[in-house]
């Protein structure tokens, strides 16, 4: 059969027709052209791998109202597919499973398992999502969790939405160990949780089951030890004290403080084990790109002077804004830095890093010699040697030493892609510190008082942070102010012992400003009213000045 000038693939006039259907959102009419043109004897029965895909994709998102049976039609197209030879993709098991999960959720599960043995394809998270919404829904916690470790095996880890679903299950069934695992998980996830996570989180907390859940004895100083190993934040040691929880809406200040029972936030580090691999891995890293013995010299002379809070990227300072015609290489620039350092460490050196061919060309300048003389004389300074690229060295101590790093580098380029560590924005946030100058003077800008995370307090609270409802649009025109956020805690008292639980919700701060906005916008709508009638195009008059 010729094709039609204009057409794409085979069969035109199905793709046509589908496209229609899919646009309509006719799931009925879609199939009823897809028997036309398979029943068909003059029509060729094998239709494109695309066609079937968007077929099988309407039909998954079909109104059961209209269209009650689409799981049957899902298969039938299915078979037609494998019987006509048209390779199936990860996309088309997905909706598969997707329209098979409403009334077969086993089934649904069995076809993104055995994915990769029959047709060679690797699921993607959300070829899993529709299987556990629906044990999800049937409460089966068991099939749900079973789910999960075919997810694992898979190399993939859950998102909130799966998580919350877990969670969801896990509470419904009341395994209280099962909700402390997935809250953990979640920490690890996202940094705030959403509206439908929250519900779970408060229905659970409102349960005789999470009441009767965790320990009546513990050490407090076990749980400290426990909050500093895991980089602050969490303990990990399961639930602590029993007892009825209840809700109270309190606030959290810019410092991060609860208003109610004063716990701070903490800005959260990546834990012991994380910065040891971290730091591994960058040696590692390191160790392939730049000469062994030199980087090794660096790390054995690193473990012998341990003792800095802060590693300055010298290059990085020196250079900030020397882009003009009297720019150079700026020493009273990196001084200031460091002066500001000592300033705030109690006169404590830092750890310059810099390249050796930079320190050539300085030491010829008198006063340069003597700056440079000076840092070399408190340890403060370490030069790279020639051929090494210094980012390998400032970044691998300001690991090594967990300490803060002075730098305005983003960290964005081939070399930290190299890493590939779920965790190194975490540890960008804590220790990185940016810089700019005012008059000569250093400011430099900390890392944040405290980490919008999820986490646990030493008191053993724990605050499950949730952005602000109206960020998004005042913050187009207030990006400078600081907003109080307002926080769901829920609690229970033992004694002198205060346990708690909560998350950040919707801050009370934003109001004012939102009204300030949505009063500017009255007042610009009434000037385009009064122009518009007065038939005034132009409101104002440029006014050149006299000569």
């Amino acid at each position: 059969m010729a094709r039609r000038r204009g057409s794409k693939g085979p069969n035109p006039d199905l793709s046509r027709t589908l496209t229609d259907c899919t646009r309509r959102g006719d799931a009925a009419a879609a199939m009823a052209a897809f028997d036309d043109a398979v029943s068909d004897p003059d029509a060729p029965t094998r239709l494109a791998a695309h066609q079937y895909n968007q077929l099988l994709h309407l039909l998954a998102t079909a109104d059961r109202s209209s269209f009650p049976s689409p799981a049957a039609a899902a298969r039938r197209v299915f078979d037609h597919m494998l019987q006509a030879g048209a390779p199936p993709s990860e996309a088309t098991i997905t909706s598969l499973a997707r329209v098979t999960a409403a009334s077969a959720a086993d089934e649904a599960f069995q076809l993104v398992a055995t994915m990769k043995e029959k047709h060679g394809l690797a699921p993607r998270l959300r070829s899993y999502s529709p299987v556990l919404a629906a044990f999800r829904r049937a409460g089966d916690a068991s099939k749900a969790y079973a789910v999960e470790a075919h997810m694992a095996a898979s190399g993939l880890s859950p998102e909130e939405p799966e998580l919350a679903a877990l969670l969801d299950v896990s509470c419904t069934a009341g395994d209280a160990d099962k909700v402390y695992e997935y809250m953990h998980k979640l920490r690890q996830t996202v940094d705030c949780v959403g509206e439908e996570t929250a519900q779970v989180l408060e229905a659970w907390f409102g349960s005789d089951r999470a009441a009767m859940a965790g320990k009546a004895e513990w050490d407090a100083a076990e749980v400290k030890h426990a909050i500093v190993l895991n980089g602050g934040g969490s303990h990990q040691l399961g639930w602590l004290g029993t007892g009825p929880w209840t809700v109270q809406r309190v606030t959290a200040g810019a410092d991060g403080q609860c208003g109610s029972c004063k716990c701070r936030l903490a800005c959260v580090d990546i834990d012991m084990e994380e910065t040891q691999r971290f730091a591994d891995s960058v040696a590692a890293l390191a160790l392939e790109r730049e000469t062994k013995a030199n980087f090794r010299r660096f790390q054995e002379w690193l473990e012998e002077n341990k003792e800095y809070e802060a590693i300055v990227d010298g290059a990085n300072i020196a250079l900030y804004q020397q882009n003009f015609a009297e720019g150079g290489f700026s020493l009273t620039q990196l001084d200031a830095v460091i002066t500001e350092l000592r300033g705030r460490y109690h006169g404590k050196w830092p750890l310059v890093i810099l390249h050796n061919k930079r320190i050539a060309k300085l030491m010829e300048n008198l006063s340069n010699r003597h700056l440079i003389e000076t840092w070399r004389a408190n340890g403060a300074l370490y030069t790279t040697p020639s051929g090494s690229n210094d980012d390998w060295y400032w970044l691998y101590a300001a690991i090594k030493l967990n300490c803060l790093l002075v730098t305005n580098d983003e960290m964005r380029d081939h070399i930290f892609e190299l890493l590939g560590s779920s965790f190194f924005p975490k540890w960008k946030q804590r220790h990185r510190v940016k810089y700019t100058f005012n008059k000569g003077k250093a400011v430099l800008v900390m890392p944040p008082p405290y980490s919008s995370e999820i986490q646990v307090s030493n008191l053993v609270s724990v605050i499950f942070p949730e952005p602000c409802i109206f960020c998004c649009l005042c913050d187009l025109f207030y990006r400078s102010q600081r907003w109080d956020l307002g926080m769901f805690r829920w609690k229970r008292s033992l004694g002198m012992r205060e346990l708690g639980f909560g998350f950040v919700l919707a801050g009370q701060g934003p109001a004012k400003y939102l009204t300030k906005f949505l009063q500017l916008m009255e007042l610009s709508r009434k000037f385009l009213q009064m122009r518009h009638l007065t038939g005034c195009d132009r409101v104002c008059k440029k006014i050149r000045p006299s000569r």
